[in-house]
């Protein structure tokens, strides 16, 4: 299932995963993480399926920053929240989604590597 999502998706996801964050910083850090997760041909021999579209949701919030702080964690669950949206759950090995966020923030890994990783845990 194909699944585009909008800023309240996120917003009521912020809710869940965050019930005691702070309020979103800049609102088009969301914007530019939604059209990012709609693009069809990222490049030429790309896969676009489930797994990229929560990898780009997730690169750019912890790129983009859209929270003062927690971003890791907001992006984390919600490429988790995504992959269960669309019936594609995720299975990461303990300690995997947090190596993960932290090698996107360090630069380490693209939203290509970011999907390889997703897919690679589905259930």
């Amino acid at each position: 299932m194909e699944l585009h999502i909008d800023i309240r998706w996120l917003l009521e996801r912020q809710a869940e995963v965050l019930p005691k964050a702070p309020v979103i910083h800049d609102f088009s850090c969301l914007v530019a993480a939604i059209g990012r997760h709609r693009v069809n041909t990222p490049r030429v021999g790309a896969i676009v399926d489930n797994a990229w579209r929560a990898a780009t949701l997730m690169h750019s919030i912890i790129r983009l920053r859209p929270l003062p702080a927690r971003n890791a964690l907001y992006a984390a669950g919600i490429a988790v929240a995504y992959m269960n949206a669309t019936g594609e759950g995720i299975d990461a090995p303990y300690g995997a989604l947090i190596d993960l966020a932290r090698d996107i923030d360090a630069g380490r890994t693209d939203a290509y590597d970011t999907a390889d990783r997703i897919r690679s845990w589905r259930i």
